[in-house]
C-alpha cells in the first residue's frame, strides 16, 4: 500500500516541469508530510511545569536532536502547576530518568519541548529546583523552562550597564593627574631598581667575601664536631677501664671523708652555740657587775665611784710608805730581840 509520502511524490512527477518544486522543497514537503500525516500511532506523555513561557500547542518534541514528537495540549494543573501534553513517535524511546525542558528553538520566538536524561541538566539552581519540586508528582515528566533570548538579553543589557558604569567610575578616578602619577610612580620604581642594582654590584665583592667566611666557619665547625665525637669515643672507652673504677672509688671515699668533715663541722657548731649562749650569759653578766659599779653598789663600787676613798686610800698608801722607811731605818724601835 503506498505510503502519503510516496502519494505526494508521485504528484509532484506528474506536474509538469515548470510547477515542479526544487529537491530541497521537495524533501521538506516529504518530511512535512511524514511529520503531520503518519502518526496513527503515537503515545502520549505528560510533562508538569511550574512555567511554560511561549510555548504553544504543536510545537516540536526533540529528543538526542531529532524531533520525536509534538506538543498536543497545554492546560493549567492544581497546585500552581502547568500539564504538557506531549505525543511522541511510537518509535522513541524516553531515557531511564526523563526530564522536559522547555527552551527557544530559534531567534523568532519559536519554543521546543527538548526530552534529557536528569544527569545532563545544566548548571542552573532555577531549573534543577523546577525538577525537584516536580519530580514529586510520580505520574508525570518533571520539567522546567530554559532562560529565553528576550530575558538572556535583558540580562546581557543589565550587564551592558553595569560595565558601562563601572567604565565611567574608572574614567572618573583614572584622569590625567592619576596618569601622571603612575608615570612619576614608574619612574621612580625604575630609579628604585637602578639604585637596587648598583647597591647590589656594589656588595658583590663582600658577599663573595662573606661566603667563604661563613665556609670557613662551617668547616671549623665540622672539625670540632670531629674532635667531640673522637673525645666522646675515648670517654666511653675510659668509662670501661680500671682507671676507671679506682676513680669511682676513689671519689666515693672522698664524699665518705666529706661526710664525715660535715658531720664533725655541725658538732662544731653545735657546741660553738652552746659556747656562746655562756658567753652570753657571762657577757650579761659582766654587764651587770659593771652597772652595779657605775651605780656605786657595793664596796668596788663605793670605790671607784666615790673620791674621798680614793683619797684615803692615797693617803693611807703614803703613811705605809713612811712606816716602812722608818722601820727600815729604825728596826730597833719596832722589834725588840731578846735571848734567854
Amino acid at each position: 500500500m503506498p505510503t502519503t509520502a510516496s502519494k505526494v511524490v508521485g504528484v509532484v512527477t506528474g506536474c509538469p516541469s515548470s510547477l515542479r518544486p526544487s529537491p530541497a522543497g521537495l524533501v521538506a514537503s516529504v518530511s512535512w508530510v511524514n511529520q503531520s500525516g503518519g502518526r496513527r500511532d503515537e503515545k502520549t506523555v505528560v510533562a508538569q511545569f511550574r512555567d511554560v513561557g511561549n510555548t504553544r500547542v504543536g510545537n516540536s518534541v526533540v529528543i538526542r536532536g531529532v524531533i520525536g514528537g509534538r506538543i498536543k495540549g497545554i492546560e493549567l494543573a492544581p497546585g500552581g502547576w502547568v500539564d504538557v501534553r506531549l505525543e511522541l513517535d511510537p518509535a522513541v524511546r524516553l531515557p531511564s530518568d526523563p526530564v522536559v525542558l522547555l527552551n527557544e528553538s530559534s531567534l523568532f520566538g519559536e519554543w521546543q519541548a527538548t526530552i534529557v536524561e536528569r544527569g545532563s541538566l545544566p548548571a542552573d539552581d532555577a531549573v534543577r529546583r523546577d525538577i525537584a519540586d516536580a519530580s514529586r508528582d510520580r505520574g508525570k515528566l518533571p520539567g522546567a523552562s530554559l532562560p529565553g533570548i528576550g530575558k538572556l538579553t535583558a540580562v546581557a543589557g543589565q550587564i551592558a550597564g553595569d560595565v558601562a558604569t563601572v567604565a565611567g567610575r574608572f574614567e572618573t578616578a583614572f584622569d590625567d593627574a592619576a596618569a601622571r602619577e603612575l608615570r612619576a610612580s614608574i619612574r621612580n620604581v625604575s630609579d628604585l631598581s637602578s639604585t637596587l642594582s648598583k647597591v647590589v654590584r656594589g656588595h658583590a665583592s663582600d658577599l663573595d667575601t662573606l661566603s667563604n667566611q661563613m665556609r670557613l666557619v662551617i668547616t671549623s665547625l665540622d672539625r670540632t664536631a670531629k674532635t667531640v665525637s673522637l673525645t666522646a669515643q675515648r670517654i666511653d672507652s675510659a668509662a670501661a677501664s680500671d682507671q676507671t673504677r679506682g676513680i669511682v672509688e676513689d671519689l666515693s671515699v672522698g664524699a665518705f671523708e666529706l661526710r664525715r668533715a660535715a658531720t664533725q663541722v655541725r658538732d662544731l657548731s653545735e657546741r660553738f652555740a652552746r659556747s656562746q649562749g655562756r658567753l652570753d650569759l657571762l657577757l650579761a653578766q659582766g654587764d651587770s657587775v659593771l652597772t652595779k659599779i657605775n651605780a656605786g653598789t657595793g664596796s668596788l663600787g663605793l670605790l671607784v665611784n666615790d673620791p674621798t676613798m680614793y683619797r684615803q686610800t692615797d693617803s693611807l698608801l703614803v703613811q705605809l710608805r713612811a712606816l716602812i722607811t722608818d722601820i727600815k731605818a729604825n728596826p730597833k724601835r719596832y722589834l725588840s730581840v731578846k735571848l734567854f
